[in-house]
């Protein structure tokens, strides 16, 4: 056996996360640079895992002005009461193009570490810190679901999505970064997700592997 046997994704069993792709960091005062840019491929990509019947999970940042709860770099902005993606503003939510229907965040029940469902075999999960499987149930929900393959695209790699992707591979999932719908990315550090087993595609190629395993 090689190391592909390991690595090479399942896409039958596979689930798309998307990460942080929130109004605040796409178009608001503390937008990331570049994800504005590539809503529409995720909106794409989103669409294509729904109708493969696959599994989708939006991870959502939800900062409440004035507590300690958050990642160490932005501390000292909320707690002086800077508005970051807080609970119950317009920032905080997910763009619609990435919705299989209007809907508008729980932030009550997201922060205290419930699912909110938005389809059929969709949901949104909040996370407080930069990983997604931190302090969350993301884990279980796909074991639940069978999946092996965690396929992330979304805000700011260097943040996010790289400690998801770390972290999806301690657990011994099969991941993969979809480059074309993923702001931040670089080819060095597409290099060193590449070192530990990542699997770097465009949003085309997944399309076609989830629309194969349909037909099949």
């Amino acid at each position: 056996m090689s190391s592909e046997d390991f690595v090479t994704p399942e896409w039958e069993h596979s689930a798309l996360v998307l990460i942080d792709v929130q109004s605040d960091f796409v178009y608001g005062p503390t937008a990331i640079a570049g994800t504005a840019e590539k809503l529409t491929v995720m909106a794409q990509l989103a669409a294509g895992f729904r109708s493969a019947g696959r599994p989708v999970v939006h991870v959502v940042r939800l900062y409440e002005p004035g507590d300690d709860d958050v990642d160490l770099p932005r501390r000292a902005q909320v707690l002086a009461g800077q508005h970051i993606a807080a609970p119950g503003t317009d920032g905080s939510q997910i763009p619609a193009e990435l919705l299989p229907r209007p809907v508008l965040l729980e932030p009550e029940l997201l922060r205290q570490s419930h699912f909110q469902q938005v389809g059929a075999n969709e949901h949104i999960v909040f996370k407080p810190r930069w990983s997604a499987f931190y302090r969350t149930g993301l884990d279980q929900h796909l074991r639940d679901r069978g999946v092996t393959t965690l396929v992330v695209a979304g805000c700011n790699l260097p943040n996010c999505p790289r400690a998801t992707l770390f972290d999806a591979s301690e657990r011994d999932y099969r991941a993969v970064l979809v480059h074309d719908a993923t702001s931040q990315v670089t080819d060095e550090r597409l290099q060193d997700l590449a070192l530990i087993g990542i699997t770097v595609t465009d949003s085309a190629t997944v399309q076609l592997r989830l629309s194969e395993r349909k037909v099949g």
